[in-house]
């Protein structure tokens, strides 16, 4: 892959040429649009959670649409076996007329990969994304595939309909550098979504990166400084997601178990990229605290009490971030 150099005014200029085309199809929804981008541009895997016909789907489709990627899209139910993400070995004639295996790739191997509605399939599924999404690479008889490059996996869930579900288990929810919750549109903008899907012809997005650039558009945002008292507030921050010693009171309360330390590279490399957006070339705390419900939320693991009163992650991380001196103390 040739590596195109950036600088950050063709970062910006590229990031809200993507955020403008997929405003073509998908009304509102721009902070679900924007976190989308950001992680991406992280090089990290999304997990998008809304109720049915929110366009979660067509977010994915559409970013792949803009960024001139091969998608693939995978419908997990329960049935679905490992080998139909993956791909299996088959047998066949060869040449000399001697029969052998050979590999074919099954829908894994993408540059994005919609894994839609997730948690239908059964946990051994679910795990044969794992190695992908972590290791960029499929095994398979003993015998390692790379993944195309860049690689991304958005999976979708419903919050409201868990008869015949299995819940992603924690440590593949860590793999997802965000969760997203995608909220039901406006008035206005249900209006205007009537207005597109039962009117004439549909908007097209036009292609304005492909992967090329965003690799380059990755490695830019790594290369943003983070000031020591905001990496040390990052960590302060993550230490703070444990109970037992945490300053925020509903951490201590009804926090079984806090973020790993992907939770921390989640929040440097989003903030970076908050920071490249807004035109800026050194992170703050407003970055940190923008992306910290997003990289934080699917981390929290509640206990029973806070599972009893209902208790929202998003509330834990206000909390936290309420509580966690920006100060090196």
């Amino acid at each position: 892959m040739t590596e195109t150099t950036l600088s950050t005014t063709d970062f910006r200029a590229t990031a809200a040429s993507i955020e403008s085309e997929v405003g073509k199809v998908i009304v509102g929804q721009q902070e679900v649009v924007r976190f989308t981008l950001i992680a991406i541009l992280s090089g990290g895997h999304v997990l998008l959670e809304g109720v049915p016909g929110l366009g979660k789907t067509m977010l994915i489709r559409t970013l792949g649409q803009a960024l001139n990627l091969d998608f693939s899209r995978i419908q997990f139910t329960p049935d679905l076996m490992p080998s139909d993400i993956t791909g299996t070995e088959i047998m066949e004639e060869q040449a000399d007329r001697r029969r052998g295996f050979r590999f074919q790739n099954g829908p894994v191997f993408a540059n994005l990969v919609l894994a839609d509605e997730i948690n239908r399939a059964t946990p051994k599924t679910q795990s044969a994304l794992l190695e992908a999404m972590q290791e960029k690479t499929v095994t398979v008889a003993n015998h390692t595939y790379p993944l195309p490059q860049p690689f991304f996996v958005l999976a979708t869930q419903n919050p409201i309909e868990q008869e015949g579900t299995y819940p992603l288990p924690e440590a593949q929810l860590d793999r997802f550098i965000f969760k997203i919750n995608v909220p039901f549109p406006s008035a206005n903008d249900l209006t205007e979504i009537l207005a597109r899907t039962t009117g004439g012809a549909a908007a097209a997005p036009t292609t304005t990166a492909d992967g090329n650039q965003l690799v380059s558009m990755q490695k830019l945002a790594r290369q943003v400084p983070i000031p020591s008292h905001v990496s040390q507030y990052v960590s302060r921050l993550i230490v703070a997601t444990h109970p037992s010693s945490s300053p925020a009171p509903l951490v201590n309360q009804y926090v079984r178990y806090g973020s790993s330390p992907r939770g921390g590279q989640a929040l440097v490399l989003g903030s970076k990229i908050t920071a490249l957006l807004a035109g800026r070339f050194n992170v703050s705390f407003d970055d940190v605290t923008a992306v910290a419900p997003a990289a934080l939320r699917h981390r929290l693991l509640l206990n029973f009490e806070g599972q009893a009163e209902g208790i929202q992650p998003d509330d834990v991380i206000a909390d936290l971030i309420k509580n966690v001196s920006q100060t090196t103390p």
